[in-house]
């Protein structure tokens, strides 16, 4: 049974900032009813045609951002639950949260009242005058979440288990892992920063950011509408990705069924994040024949090696007039490919990024992150990436320095809902 919710007079300001969550939690009667007109029949959520332009509907059976077509811009954010919470208080957190991000998927400020004069404003408003920009906000928890500090340890699923150390792996613990995560995606990059800067002023005194990462340019598509995409390296990415039009592949790869051992988690997914920094200077001074061999494609086209288009099967077997592999036993596409890997079929959802310089270097710190939605990691993602790490011609150019993995709850159903609220069911 999930509870409506409701937040405790304790916990009826947010921290320091003077964030009202009566307000906050009060709003979403008005965003639900926004958002609810855009759900499907079936109540799934975002990935309908049925909503205003600009506007993904934010509550259904699930979340948006997962198979909505991909955004432009990425803000990602993982947080870590502050010491001393309770359950009660990570619980109200989770009500705020989805309060404020019903609003602000419909367009809305996080609030409709003003602060008094003296008080800091409700919204921080750089989203003033800009539209919903198809902004989604998605949420999920790790595995940390489930330590002894909240009483849930018995409700963790065996499918959220750390990722782990894989060969080459440089990870910079600072930037993986995090109790929960907020991913939000928009088309306007001031849009999604809004989104993820709001909710971290909510959490004030509940939850502290732990690390973040923008993206821009995405790196797949999830729609046989969109064109494919290039990553930074010039190649297009995601050729083969699942499409949300693939209902059956999405059911067999991408959600948890009914077989779960979690009930909370039936009809949700789980996601695993990899920051993929590219060395593009060693990159660029790498001849054209020998960057196509990496990853096994033409660069302009797309096309498989020994094949004509795009979208052309990949030909693993064919052989050139020397006897040799066309797609060679180290290429990118043929190590990740479901064909050599049991069938396993992952749903990429990345984008491209850039930090800088490194001062340690001069180069470029710029790259992939990676984000994939999965049924199970411990047989779609872990295997996967155990095999690239081992063999993968592109692993000479990039070098893995974050991870982390998140279960992402089925959607809010509508307002007297809240984020992972099965998670905490009597």
């Amino acid at each position: 049974m999930v509870e409506r919710f409701t937040v405790s007079r304790r916990r009826a300001l947010f921290g320091a900032a003077g964030l009202a969550g009566a307000g906050v939690a009060g709003a979403a009667a008005v965003a639900g009813a926004a958002a609810v007109a855009g759900c499907s029949d079936d109540g799934s959520s975002a990935d309908t045609t049925s909503s205003p332009p600009g506007l993904v509907p934010f509550h259904g059976a699930r979340q948006a951002g997962i198979i909505t077509d991909a955004q432009d811009r990425l803000a990602f954010a993982a947080f870590d639950v502050s010491p001393g919470v309770d359950r009660a208080a990570l619980r109200d957190l989770l009500v705020g949260w989805t309060a404020a991000a019903a609003r602000m998927a419909a367009g809305q400020a996080v609030a409709d009242d003003e602060a008094a004069p003296q008080s800091p404003p409700r919204d921080t408003g750089e989203a003033i005058g800009l539209t919903a920009g198809n902004l989604t906000i998605t949420f999920g928890v790790g595995p940390s979440l489930f330590d002894d500090r909240f009483g849930l340890a018995a409700r963790r699923p065996a499918a959220l288990t750390e990722i782990p150390a894989m060969p080459r792996d440089n990870l910079d613990p600072q930037r993986s892992h995090g109790d929960l995560c907020i991913q939000a995606c928009a088309d306007d990059p001031q849009v999604a920063f809004h989104a993820v800067r709001n909710l971290r002023r909510l959490a004030q005194g509940t939850a502290v950011l732990r690390w973040f990462q923008l993206g821009f340019g995405r790196t797949s598509t999830t729609s046989d509408s969109q064109a494919t995409p290039r990553n930074l390296m010039g190649f297009k990415d995601g050729t083969n990705n699942i499409k949300r039009e693939d209902t059956a592949s999405l059911d067999r790869f991408v959600w948890v069924g009914e077989d779960g051992d979690q009930s909370w988690m039936r009809g949700g997914t789980y996601a695993v994040t990899r920051r993929i920094r590219m060395l593009l200077e060693a990159w660029d001074r790498d001849y054209l024949l020998d960057q196509e061999n990496v990853f096994g494609r033409t660069k302009v086209s797309g096309a498989p090696l020994g094949a004509a288009e795009e979208f052309d099967t990949v030909p693993l077997t064919a052989r050139g007039r020397d006897g040799e592999l066309v797609i060679g036993e180290d290429a990118h596409i043929r190590l990740a490919a479901p064909a050599t890997n049991n069938g396993v079929t992952l749903l990429r959802r990345g984008y491209s990024y850039t930090d800088g310089v490194s001062q340690e270097t001069g180069q470029l710190d710029a790259g992939l992150f990676f984000i994939a939605f999965q049924r199970d990691p411990r047989t779609g993602f872990i295997p996967v990436q155990r095999r690239l790490a081992l063999s993968d011609a592109l692993n000479e150019y990039i070098q893995h320095t974050s991870s982390a993995v998140f279960a992402i709850p089925p959607g809010v159903r509508d307002d007297r809902d809240f984020w992972a609220s099965g998670l905490f069911a009597t």
